[in-house]
């Protein structure tokens, strides 16, 4: 029985090869411009990660992050697109306190500056921290960029399934949830409005067989 999927994550690339690398099991969103309501929601929790060149920006990571990037004209996109990784977002924490904020920064790979700019843009709105557990697929897709994949949003629908037989995790059980558990602790009682976990609502819904 062969599982398959179609749904999507856009992420810089650079974040995407840290995850797959187990660089990090962080993301950080606010939400895109053609999102409903301009706010960031979680469609599934299950997907692909799609990699993203357009707005990638060197002076906006660290250090060791800021050389893996060539930025590109704004409207480039390559003609084809590698989708070598599935992740699980086991964990959604909504913040907004800069000083919490401020102690995750050595679990993911922006630098200060993006996380100043992520905080003051839309300042009523939290920052969405997003915990993936990363799955490397055993054979990396190329699949055709289209024209329907681009824009400020943050889910997509690939045109043709992708297998998912065989995947394996970047992280053991224990190593993932020792991280994730480090990082929760820090949101604690901090998280906005009382809600340090939110589940999404479409669990699993996003593989066939």
């Amino acid at each position: 029985m062969d599982v398959t999927t179609i749904y999507a994550f856009k992420e810089w690339a650079v974040a995407v090869e840290a995850l797959e690398q187990g660089k990090t099991i962080m993301l950080l969103r606010k939400g895109g411009i053609k999102e409903e309501g301009n706010r960031f929601k979680v469609a599934h929790n299950e997907v692909l990660l799609y990699p993203t060149y357009e707005h990638q920006q060197p002076n906006l990571l660290k250090a060791e992050y800021a050389p893996l990037v060539n930025p590109v004209a704004s409207g480039w996109h390559p003609e084809t697109v590698r989708v070598g990784s599935w992740a699980e977002i086991t964990d959604i924490l909504l913040v907004s306190d800069e000083s919490v904020v401020a102690e995750l920064l050595p679990y993911h790979i922006w630098n200060e500056q993006f996380v100043s700019d992520r905080l003051k843009w839309k300042p009523r709105q939290p920052l969405y921290i997003l915990l993936l557990r990363t799955y490397q697929l055993p054979q990396s897709q190329t699949i055709p960029y289209r024209a329907e994949y681009g824009g400020c949003r943050s889910w997509i629908d690939v045109v043709e399934p992708i297998s998912l037989e065989g995947m394996v995790p970047v992280f053991t059980d224990t190593e993932y949830m020792e991280q994730a558990a480090q990082i929760r602790q820090i949101v604690g009682e901090h998280a906005f409005d009382g809600r340090m976990l939110y589940t999404p609502t479409t669990k699993s819904s996003n593989t066939k067989s």
